[in-house]
């Protein structure tokens, strides 16, 4: 089944992937992090270079159903992929957004990095998407960041 016919059926396609995958791309070298709750990963199809998103495993609608726990461990993770995006990417901030719209939805939060000289503001959550560019310099000083933090 495709994207479009799981959400007619009212059918999670992110839910789905993970029982039946085939819905979504493999992600390869775009994955860089995984555990029992969440994946992190640059998105397919970026609104900037280094969007990266934010994914937890289990269905969520959105974050008003998360427990506690679970809430504190994603945004404290998402802090974390925010200073190493910063830093690795040289980006000025980086945006956190999470859109969760429409029927059926899977909980992810989006990590848009804003570079010096672009324009300030939310209209950066709907930048035109580009196609994504694989740079395994930055992926590898993403991971190498993310594995020292780890082991601390």
């Amino acid at each position: 089944m495709s994207i479009e016919e799981l959400r007619l059926e009212g059918i999670c396609p992110t839910c789905y992937n993970f029982k039946h995958g085939g819905v979504y791309p493999k992600l390869g070298n775009k994955l860089l992090y995984e555990d029992e709750l969440l994946m992190c990963f640059f998105e397919s199809r970026p609104r900037s270079k280094g969007h990266t998103i934010i994914l937890v495993k289990e269905h969520y609608q959105d974050m008003s159903y998360l427990s506690d726990e679970i809430c504190s461990k994603v945004y404290l993770f998402s802090k974390m992929m925010m200073n190493i995006l910063k830093e690795v990417l040289k980006a000025e901030r980086i945006y956190l957004c999470t859109m969760c719209d429409g029927e059926p939805n899977h909980f992810h939060l989006q990590l848009i990095p804003r570079y010096s000289g672009t324009k300030i503001g939310s209209t950066n959550f709907v930048n035109e998407r580009q196609s994504y560019i694989e740079n395994l310099e930055i992926i590898n000083a993403i991971k190498n960041k993310l594995n020292i933090i780890n082991n601390l």
